[in-house]
């Protein structure tokens, strides 16, 4: 089977032959047809998650996948062979970047049926980010008002429309060019991040979705009312972390120290700060569908790679650029190109 796959930490990517996937009693057997892109995949070749997520190498990449069930678990019954679906596999079963991937049948959900293998692929990791950010962390209200930093990203496209679903008031961080373009996704205040400040335009904020970390975070904190929260995707991670991991006692510790100095800023300032990892979960996504199927929340998708420039488009993750998310493409002429790697039901 095709797939591209990491060798080595900080090493490119390359294709490579890899065995077929080992179907479960519980798995879902999918035949890929999109794959989307993420940050996370580029970490996770640079290794900067090694400590957290401790791959055995070589590893398969890709962190979304849309495509068609072409096998069952003997123990499955929410899918059937042919169904279009969709899903965020398990962090510890990531590798999308191939011709097929065996996905738990807890993570998967039926394809949005408005719209095509693309454009769902490039929505799980993204969508469910900003959900569980949104109704689960940070049980955001009709009223509240919510900032979402890098709001034409793959991330933010998806939180800002999210958060007008829910009644919040909208303010994002985006560039000029972009300002147009967030304002149609709903955003109620757009801040020009290279020519404005947001700390200085801000006050009195529920919540956060803090996408760059650094000084960004230490500003975000700033912006809250009393009680309010940053919940923040790109560190520092915090033990609450460590526990959903089942981080052992140094690596908790570890965790503990690296937040350390942002809980002290936000307990000054009477607010909070969680660091979010996204969980894979198919529940969440069959709501995610019902919100794209009724014309709440659009995929955005900035880019569409073959699959045989999969390299290329890892590569693209470090260049920015791109509006919302890119993908790469599987079509049908590439899967009938390659009959000898297609496996029959």
């Amino acid at each position: 089977m095709r797939a591209f796959v990491v060798r080595q930490y900080k090493a490119p990517v390359q294709e490579a032959e890899v065995p077929e996937p080992v179907v479960g009693p519980h798995d879902v057997l999918v035949e890929v047809r999109a794959a989307g892109l993420n940050v996370l995949d580029e970490k996770i070749r640079a290794g900067e998650f090694r400590q957290v997520l401790p791959y055995e190498l070589p590893l398969v990449l890709g962190n979304d996948v849309a495509g068609t069930v072409i096998g069952l678990g003997d123990h499955v019954r929410g899918f059937a062979l042919g169904d279009e679906v969709y899903a965020r596999p398990g962090k510890d079963r990531i590798g999308t970047f191939a011709e097929r991937i065996a996905v738990a049948e807890t993570d998967l959900a039926l394809k949005p049926a408005s719209i095509g293998f693309e454009e769902a692929a490039s929505l799980p990791l993204v969508a469910l980010t900003a959900w569980q950010a949104f109704v689960e962390r940070g049980e955001l209200r009709p009223g509240q008002r919510v900032l979402v930093h890098a709001g034409a990203g793959g991330v933010g496209t998806v939180a800002i429309q999210l958060a007008k679903h829910l009644g919040a008031t909208v303010a994002t961080t985006v560039s000029a060019r972009d300002a147009d373009f967030v304002r149609e996704l709903g955003a109620d205040v757009v801040i020009d991040y290279r020519s404005q400040d947001f700390e200085q335009l801000l006050d009195g904020y529920d919540l956060v979705l803090d996408s760059l970390g650094g000084e960004n975070l230490a500003k975000s904190l700033r912006v809250l009312r009393p009680g309010g929260k940053v919940i923040g995707i790109a560190g520092p991670p915090d033990a609450g972390f460590a526990r959903e991991l089942g981080a052992n006692r140094l690596l908790r510790l570890a965790m503990t120290v690296l937040s350390s100095r942002v809980r002290r800023q936000a307990r000054r300032l009477g607010v909070t700060y969680e660091f979010l990892f996204m969980r894979a979960s198919g529940d969440q996504l069959r709501q995610i569908t019902a919100l794209v199927d009724s014309g709440a929340l659009r995929p955005v998708v900035g880019r569409v790679f073959d699959f045989d420039r999969t390299v290329q488009a890892v590569q693209s993750l470090g260049q920015g650029g791109i509006r919302g998310k890119a993908v790469v493409s599987r079509t049908e002429s590439s899967i009938r190109q390659h009959p000898e790697n297609r496996r029959t039901p």
